[in-house]
């Protein structure tokens, strides 16, 4: 008999997690397994930070995935449809070239994409923290903010180019202007023609309060260690408008800026959205056990998918964090093998362990198992935790040497050039304009099958 065939949409946390117990559970001869990636590594999306403000190499946060896996076909390219009728994803590969892969059993994990709003000049001005060359393009663009003010004698640019917004008050915004506080705080020594009091970082929330999931007391200390640094923060705003060189606030005001980062969120995979499929606040409505109930043979997990958090109950769903990820990634993995051996699924339960937000330097706060920390211990435990994370010994060692390497000999500031002349949408990064619409995935799906 031929083998079923597994195919996983995405290679994450969830997929990677999945892809690995299958392997580990599943003999050669039981089923042929697939990973749909347009991306040859794991990103450790939690360390993007520090990738942006130079404390680490973008190396160091990308995990590979040929080093982890074994057996698995790694399919280069992103799955931009599927047709749960002809049991057919559509795959665009790397190279442009569509193509149609059957499945028997499809494991949809293709994460999310970051959220935006209906705000004039957003899509094309602000800048995101949600991908690799994201992170790598921002650290670019904040040092040549800096060379660019250093050699300029007009004090309306210089103005506008030494004022940085953070857009977004959750972790990724609030670690995101930390660490590129600190970094343009250090690299203003090597600037001997600027001021470092002109160079000023905002972060903004339409919340009233930061990071709310940390709790108030930890809340106010995150907000006290920016706030001495010198970075604004304003809660209950949002931005109005972006401009090229200006950003416009809900509250009226208007900054000369020419670096609006936005990390307001993410939002479910647009992959989610070729499927007609009953979702939750955009992400795939799943069982407990992460089936998606309307198809026979598919599961969905993280960011994509709602799957119900039965340690909270009251109807709650896990939320998108890197945490339930690579666990939802080992149950699911259960719960497919269960399913080829005609055995019961198991529902997927996990209690939070606790939240790590890492400020830079010596300043975190993190709440292990419930229990507060701020300053050294908690940096100790934010670290010791995404070192515990990372999924090879490689990346591990790796990430420790970087961060050691920086803070015993600092940073050069380097500027890489990284698409300098290119435009920095955020659809030029995270391609969200490459899916395609129901109709289109069934014709593809039935026009490339035919083909064979």
């Amino acid at each position: 008999m031929e083998r079923p065939r597994i195919l996983i949409v995405g290679g994450g946390f969830a997929g990677l997690e999945c892809a690995r117990r299958l392997e580990h559970k599943l003999s050669p001869s039981e089923a042929e397994i697939s990973l749909v990636t347009p991306f040859s590594y794991q990103l450790y999306l939690p360390l993007l930070p520090h990738v942006a403000a130079g404390v680490l190499t973008p190396q160091s946060v990308a995990v590979s995935l040929r080093r982890t896996l074994r057996r698995t076909h790694i399919v280069p390219g992103g799955a931009i449809g599927v047709d749960p009728a002809s049991k057919v994803c559509v795959i665009r590969k790397i190279t442009d070239e569509v193509v149609a892969q059957k499945y028997d059993v499809l494991v949809l994990a293709p994460g999310s994409v970051t959220r935006t709003f209906d705000i004039p000049g957003l899509t094309d001005y602000a800048r995101g923290m949600k991908t690799l060359a994201e992170a790598a393009y921002v650290r670019d663009h904040v040092i040549a903010q800096l060379d660019l003010a250093s050699a300029s004698l007009d004090q309306k640019e210089r103005e506008s180019r030494l004022q940085f917004v953070v857009v977004g008050g959750g972790y990724a915004g609030t670690e995101t202007a930390a660490c590129l506080q600190r970094l343009t705080t250090a690299a203003a020594h090597r600037y001997p023609r600027l001021d470092a009091r002109q160079i000023k970082w905002h972060l903004i929330d339409i919340a009233p309060k930061l990071m709310p999931e940390l709790g108030d007391p930890l809340g106010e200390a995150a907000l006290e260690v920016l706030r001495d640094r010198g970075i604004e923060v304003s809660l209950g705003v949002s931005v109005a408008e972006v401009g090229a060189e200006t950003v416009k606030f809900t509250d009226g005001r208007v900054l000369p800026c020419r670096t609006l980062i936005w990390t307001a969120g993410v939002a479910a995979s647009p992959l989610i959205g070729t499927l007609d499929a009953e979702t939750v606040r955009g992400r795939l409505a799943v069982t407990a056990e992460m089936r998606v109930p309307q198809f026979e043979g598919v599961f969905a997990l993280g960011d994509a998918a709602a799957v119900p958090d039965l340690a909270k109950g009251d109807g709650a769903v896990c939320p998108p964090t890197a945490q339930h990820s690579a666990r939802q990634g080992r149950a699911v993995a259960n719960n497919v093998i269960a399913s080829l051996r005609n055995q019961p699924l198991e529902p997927y339960y996990h209690k939070d362990l606790g939240l790590v937000v890492d400020l830079g330097g010596k300043d975190a706060v993190s709440k292990p198992l419930g229990i507060e920390l701020r300053g050294v211990p908690a940096q100790l435990v934010a670290r010791g935790y995404h070192l515990m994370a990372m999924r090879t010994n490689a990346a591990k060692f790796r990430v420790g040497a970087n961060w050691l390497l920086n803070a015993t000999a600092g940073d050069d500031f380097v500027r890489t050039g990284f698409l300098a002349r290119q435009p920095a949408r955020l659809q030029d990064f995270e391609y969200t304009d490459a899916y395609l619409t129901k109709d289109q995935v069934i014709a593809h799906a039935q026009s490339l099958l035919a083909k064979g």
